[in-house]
């Protein structure tokens, strides 16, 4: 990641990061999500932008019921840069929309990403630069819901037929390096091919984090593009200081301008390349692995992946036998090198996954912190590197000397081939693992063939592994959560069993081992006087007020498993467990449920108005039209339904799910649809059920208002706390249960008014107010 950043006094000919920190600026000003008043600020300051620029802009207006069965109307700002002879056109991809729920100003997710389009379309421009492919520009619209936008343009917009590469530009945290995923159907070996030919100046990319990736729920609008359209492309987004990722403390204070350099190292050599690429050509059939070291970008096939695991056993017997044969190994210390290197490992692992889950009731308060990544996460992880290297050097000196260092080798070589073995033929991106295991080979064939060990030779040999293999002890709990800390413990253990040639050499190993665990104490205690709570690491919390329109009771209520100052004003010091509350309820990524819940105030809530504009018997199937009118202003209406109900044909607002294929309507459990309105344009249903079945639906209706509210009186959340993300948040809620028999007649009307609880039925086909 480069170090420092360019200023606006950079030539016009340049990307001057300075010169995009003022979009930023602007764009995180205000919290921007859907619904929200600033929202079409940042759109407006976009196609102004882009037209200084001198392009020509258009807004696409859609709505999308998206795979998540997310309904929203949106609008994407596109523009088109034409090219000499397009082949294919490429597309740079960004969001606008901030997070929801807990009022995100969005600066890094993804003011970044409009930011680096925009001072990279300005440079590109300036200079001219000649380009057979045309551009074009998407700023999409609702990413954050459901990646309505990205499904809008690539499923509805004429130009998604010419779009041949997309270049996705996005954030999961606020600091570090930007890392690179490839998405395709197929093989990548074209994509990879192309990417290593634009000659990037800081990779940082590898075929096993987009391995992972894709394991994960971690979509972003170049899903929408590959899914739809088959349409490859590269996501681009760094991911460190997760702590920071939809709250609202992802600010231009906490910005990071390196990242956005980062960026642009990207962005610039890409869209050269590829603007000037023949895009038509980009899908194959064959699979490349890859990996960044420090000086360049490394790929080779697939398919080389099982003679290189071959090559290296043939390899391995070999040598050992030849240093059996010259009494260089001795075939009682290659047994007992399985002694310290198992015990290493299990001692480690186990003493990581008990530290961690002792830490965790020790500062219950971490529990809050959905996406498991605290503030004080990165000196955790230095605790348990140096508890486990502290762990390695006590458990080797026991065994390892000077003279039995390479026979001790062969263990950890042998597992290493093993943990190839299975890579092969489960994860193959992380193939790439092997190549640290040669430069092992290395050292031991050298020191066979020489009769001796030579200390300069080995540290020099070891370089590879120490360059390839570190980076992932901290990039899985950056990446998957601190819950995979026992797992780096494990991988600290791995490479350092690579180095035992290094290491075993050292007379002192207790001692090393002594000063390992003095770091790690030190970090620990460092890591516990940063555990409180305070202005710019704020504890995340939540508040809803729940109004039950069925009974007709009130409920504060809190996702918060450990409450504290300022939850406890509504909840109280002896709130009951809020189990009743999370049948039908929203969900979020992380499966958080209400945890407590207490009487509130009746505020005369508005209740919401369902309207039957038609229940009709038609064969085996009632085919109904239901209208929902939240009577006030809300951001969200979510539909719930039992789940033995099963719904076909269903129409949202006159539109069917993206994805759908025949007329079963498909949905996780008993969530059934997540409408967010805008100016508060009812939702209409569209149905069929069995005629026999009893309509049984839920309804959620939230604004997220709760705090500005004028009916409410509730103080601002104190600077140690901040909105909790990924849940619904500082919301009024109203719940409302539809439920009602199959009619008598072929066709009726019935509208519910739920404020009187009257039941208006009327034969004839009707107008409703």
């Amino acid at each position: 990641m480069p170090h420092g950043y360019s200023k606006a006094s950079e030539p016009l000919t340049e990307f001057s990061t300075e010169r995009a920190l003022k979009h930023i600026e602007v764009i995180s000003k205000e919290p921007h999500y859907v619904g929200s008043p600033y929202h079409k600020n940042v759109l407006e300051y976009l196609d102004l932008e882009l037209k200084k620029l001198g392009l020509e802009t258009q807004i696409q207006e859609s709505a999308v019921l998206s795979k998540w069965n997310n309904l929203v109307e949106t609008k994407n700002l596109i523009a088109r840069i034409k090219g000499a002879e397009s082949s294919k056109a490429i597309v740079l991809l960004t969001h606008y929309d901030s997070a929801p729920h807990s009022k995100s100003y969005g600066a890094s997710d993804d003011a970044n990403g409009l930011a680096t389009i925009l001072e990279g379309i300005r440079v590109f421009l300036h200079n001219k630069t000649p380009h057979k492919n045309d551009i074009i520009i998407v700023f999409s619209d609702a990413e954050e819901l459901g990646l309505n936008g990205a499904y809008a343009f690539v499923s509805e917009h004429p130009w998604a037929k010419d779009v041949g590469l997309v270049l996705n530009f996005e954030a999961r945290g606020t600091k570090g390096p930007s890392m690179m995923l490839a998405e395709i159907n197929g093989g990548n070996s074209n994509l990879i091919k192309g990417f290593s030919e634009a000659k990037t100046k800081f990779p940082v990319s590898n075929s096993l984090m987009y391995s992972i990736y894709k394991m994960l729920p971690n979509d972003t609008d170049l899903t929408a593009f590959r899914e739809k359209a088959d349409i490859p492309g590269f996501n681009f987004a760094y991911i460190d200081d997760h702590f920071d990722y939809h709250t609202v403390q992802d600010n231009f204070e906490n910005f990071t301008p390196e990242c956005l350099e980062h960026q642009a190292t990207y962005l610039m050599p890409l869209l050269l390349h590829f603007s000037n690429a023949d895009l038509s050509n980009l899908k194959s059939d064959e699979d490349h692995v890859y990996f960044n070291v420090p000086f360049g970008f490394i790929h080779y096939p697939f398919s080389w992946n099982i003679p290189l695991l071959l090559v290296a056993f043939l390899i391995f017997i070999g040598v050992v036998t030849i240093g059996l044969g010259k009494h260089i190994l001795d075939s009682r210390d290659i047994v007992k090198g399985f002694v310290p290197l198992l015990g290493s490992l299990i001692i480690a692992g186990v003493v990581t996954f008990l530290g961690w889950k002792s830490i965790g009731g020790l500062y219950p308060q971490y529990k809050d912190m959905l996406h498991g990544f605290t503030y004080n996460g990165h000196s955790y992880i230095m605790t348990f590197i140096f508890l486990s290297l502290a762990i390695s050097f006590w458990l080797y000196s026991k065994f390892a000397t000077k003279k039995n260092a390479l026979s001790l080798f062969i263990a950890p070589l042998f597992l290493w081939l093993l943990l190839n073995l299975a890579l092969v033929i489960f994860l193959e991106g992380a193939s790439f693992f092997i190549i640290p295991v040669y430069f092992g080979l290395l050292i031991l064939a050298i020191s066979i063939v020489k009769s001796k060990s030579n200390a300069l030779t080995n540290i020099l040999l070891s370089i590879p592994a120490m360059a390839i293999l570190a980076p992932f002890i901290q990039l899985f709990p950056i990446g998957l959560g601190l819950k995979m800390l026992s797992g780096s413990a494990v991988f600290v253990v791995l490479l350092f069993s690579l180095l035992v040639p290094v290491f075993g050499a050292f007379s002192k190993k207790q001692g090393w081992g002594w000063l390992c665990f003095v770091i790690a104490f030190g970090f620990f205690i460092k890591a516990h006087l940063d555990s409180d709570f305070e202005k710019g690491k704020g504890k995340p919390n939540s508040l809803l007020y729940v109004v039950d329109a069925d009974e007709n009771k009130n409920y504060w209520t809190t996702y918060d498993k450990v409450l504290d100052s300022w939850t406890k004003n509504y909840l109280g010091e002896n709130p009951k467990e809020a189990t009743e509350l999370n049948t039908n309820s929203v969900g979020s990524k992380y499966n958080s449920g209400f945890s407590y819940m207490a009487e509130a105030p009746n505020k005369n809530i508005a209740k919401p108005i369902f309207t039957f504009l038609r229940d009709t018997t038609i064969g085996d199937y009632r085919a109904i039209t239901l209208e929902i009118k939240a009577n006030r202003t809300v951001n969200r209406i979510d539909v719930f339904a039992h789940e033995n109900l099963k719904f076909h044909n269903l129409k949202a607002n006159g539109l069917k799910n993206i994805n759908q294929e025949g007329s079963f309507y498909k949905r996780k459990k008993s969530n059934l649809i997540n409408y967010y309105p805008i100016n508060n344009k009812p939702l209409t249903l569209q149905f069929q059920i069995q005629k026999d079945m009893e309509l049984d639906m839920n309804v959620m209706l939230s604004s997220f208002d709760l705090l500005e509210n004028p009916m409410f009186s509730i103080p601002k959340r104190p600077d140690a706390f901040i909105p909790m993300p990924f849940v619904l948040n500082d919301a009024i809620v109203v719940k409302k249960k539809i439920k009602k028999s199959a009619p008598k007649q072929v066709e009726i009307l019935e509208t519910i008014e739920t404020t009187t609880d009257t039941l208006i039925t009327q034969k004839d086909s009707l107008e409703t107010n």
